[in-house]
């Protein structure tokens, strides 16, 4: 009796186990962008497996008083991305697809969060 008990605990806890959402860190994959380096010449950023549900100001344009936003952002990441116009994931947003997910010259990031 107390070993069919036992068993019935064990599956009992693995159903548990299997059944509670795990949270994940990182979205896997890559998320690049294009800048204006300090020349004016078109650089290129890449955010390699980027933190999940945290928001990530660029780098390189967090200052909008010293640098115009990127642009043609491609979230090549297994996650959603939502970009934004100004630092700290606020302003206008749009979402990108994940991996297949992109924007034109037209579509300014500053900023992005990832599902």
């Amino acid at each position: 009796m107390r070993l069919r008990n036992a068993a019935a605990a064990a599956v009992g806890a693995f159903v548990l186990v299997l059944t509670v959402p795990s949270s994940a860190s990182a979205a896997v994959g890559q998320f690049q962008y294009t800048y204006a380096g300090p020349d004016g010449a078109p650089r290129t950023a890449v955010l390699q497996a980027p933190g999940s549900r945290k928001c990530i100001t660029l780098p390189e344009v967090a200052d909008p008083a010293a640098a115009s936003p990127a642009h043609s952002p491609r979230n090549g990441t297994d996650a959603f991305a939502t970009v934004y116009t100004e630092p700290n994931c606020t302003g206008d947003s749009f979402t990108l697809h994940p991996r297949i997910g992109y924007g034109n010259e037209a579509l300014k990031v500053r900023s992005v969060v990832f599902s």
